[in-house]
């Protein structure tokens, strides 16, 4: 069995508030990860953990064998969705996607387009972000997180916002991202609809991270 992610004794604080307590656990390759818990449970702050965004109080996570903040700063191949994705307000979904390519010139714009497209949003549409609604912003951040194709996708509340069959639509996506070897990691106060779709599923409880499935 290989994992792509793992966690040992990993703590976190903030002032006297311990937020994460001496979470050991690990993530299969090529599965998808639910995390369910309210807000202040401690979710995003693990992911931030894992994305090399926080530095851990004690412990450490490793991610594809390399240990986060001495080997290595960030993970090398991850699509990410922490809090509320952060786009140029003046500019339409595709304008901002482009720039964000840019930075890695790893894509072109057809591969934007592609994956616009499977977000449910059209990357013709001249629709400025902040005219988006709460669903197409989080739509376009789905997109931002899976254009490149990484091999992990970290992704914090990917539901906000969206309807019904936006919900279905992305478990759907997720699910092909599956087939495609990916590992996914999804956080969310409730999963009804994912049951289905998620292999492992783990409850945060202030800072304590439970597995119950």
């Amino acid at each position: 069995m290989e994992y792509a992610i793992r966690l040992r004794n990993l703590s976190k604080s903030f002032k006297q508030e311990r937020v994460l307590k001496d979470i050991n656990h690990d993530f299969e390759k090529g599965k998808i990860h639910g995390i369910i818990g309210f807000n202040g449970s401690g979710k995003t702050v693990m992911f931030k953990c894992i994305c090399g965004f926080l530095t851990p109080d004690c412990g450490f996570v490793s991610v594809d064998g390399k240990q986060i903040g001495k080997e290595i700063d960030f993970p090398q191949s991850v699509g990410i969705i922490i809090e509320n994705p952060g786009f140029l307000p003046d500019l339409t979904g595709f304008e901002n996607l482009r720039r964000l390519a840019s930075l890695r010139h790893r894509i072109g714009e057809k591969d934007i387009m592609k994956y616009m497209h499977k977000v449910g949003l059209d990357p013709l549409s001249k629709k400025k972000v902040s005219q988006y609604s709460l669903g197409m912003r989080e739509r376009l951040g789905i997109a931002q997180a899976i254009m490149e194709e990484p091999e992990i996708l970290i992704l914090d509340e990917p539901f906000n916002g969206l309807d019904k069959r936006g919900v279905e639509e992305v478990c759907i996506l997720m699910s092909e991202l599956r087939k495609k070897g990916k590992t996914i990691l999804m956080a969310a106060h409730n999963m009804p609809d994912m049951d289905w779709l998620c292999d492992t599923i783990c409850e945060m409880d202030a800072g304590v991270l439970t597995q119950v499935k």
